[in-house]
């Protein structure tokens, strides 16, 4: 049986030297502390608050497989949010990954747990982009890693940035494989991994693949494999709007970071969670934010 570590790491295939349509489909089938009271919502539906920012953000109602006040928000209004996070409270943009990744990281451990596991080995595959979602996709790696899960990484097009760098480093040294190329065969990935994490795109997907090789290609093969796929904030690949692409990839979890997004909307998938605990409570009022309660000490929530 194929095996990640089957293959050679001297192997110089990389993901642009075939095309997409070049991919094979296999024919089988503690007390929590009070908080202070938010103000009055001013939005005539009720229990929905509405953001500052604009009428379609985050103040909208959420679909029918959300629960309670979650509403989602354009990319512009995450932006500014995380530039807030940034500027004004003065998180450090390392701080900011490594809290989403670990975050990320936990929800794979509740939405498969280890004994719930298909196969005996605890295999993961984390799909990394070259963007700040591969990044938090590296965290990610790291963190299951020490909860007993075991990650291979596939991150064909390495940034240049420090911090990624970093973030690289910390995985090889805690003996984390990487893949020099992903099979095009995707039974072999079917056989090898329990689930996949796509932190391929995320948010910065939201414009399209065009030229975003050789995430394209990444995608072609994430869109027929048959094993569960977890999405970090914003499946890769999906564009702004009620109706989704044929081609896009289906994940059964989808992690938003800090808000949901406007696309998550259109997310039927099996569990979605919510990592926005470190949100502090003035940023959630001015945005109109209203999640769940976090049980317990936990970093995320399920909507």
């Amino acid at each position: 049986m194929w095996h990640p570590c089957d293959i050679p790491a001297t192997s110089m295939w990389h993901p642009c030297d075939i095309p997409a349509t070049s991919v094979s489909v296999p024919t089988a089938a503690p007390t929590p502390s009070p908080r202070r009271a938010r103000p009055v919502s001013q939005n005539p539906v009720p229990g929905v608050e509405r953001g500052p920012l604009s009428s379609g953000g985050w103040g909208q109602l959420c679909p029918p497989v959300l629960s309670g006040d979650c509403p989602q928000g354009s990319q512009a209004e995450a932006e500014a949010m995380e530039k807030e996070l940034l500027e004004d409270y003065r998180f450090g943009r390392q701080q900011l990954i490594e809290i989403w990744g670990h975050a990320c990281a936990v929800a794979v451990t509740k939405a498969f747990p280890l004994r719930s596991l298909r196969r005996r080995q605890p295999t993961l595959l984390v799909a990394c982009g070259p963007a700040q979602n591969g990044a938090v996709g590296l965290v990610c790696a790291r963190h299951l890693r020490s909860f007993d899960y075991e990650p291979t990484i596939f991150y064909p097009k390495r940034s240049p940035d420090p911090l990624h760098r970093d973030f690289t480093t910390q995985c090889e040294k805690m003996d984390i494989p990487f893949l020099s190329y992903l099979p095009t065969e995707v039974q072999l990935i079917n056989d090898a991994y329990n689930a996949v994490v796509d932190a391929v795109l995320g948010a910065e997907g939201t414009q399209g693949t065009e030229g975003t090789e050789p995430c394209a290609a990444i995608l072609a093969t994430l869109r027929h494999v048959r094993i569960p796929i977890v999405s970090l904030d914003v499946p890769s690949g999906w564009l702004p709007g009620p109706v989704g692409g044929s081609g896009d990839i289906s994940p059964d979890v989808l992690v938003s970071l800090a808000a949901p997004k406007e696309v998550a909307r259109r997310f039927r998938g099996r569990r979605h969670f919510l990592a926005g605990r470190f949100v502090p409570e003035e940023l959630r009022r001015k945005f109109g934010l209203s999640p769940p309660e976090y049980p317990g000490s936990d970093c995320v929530v399920a909507l």
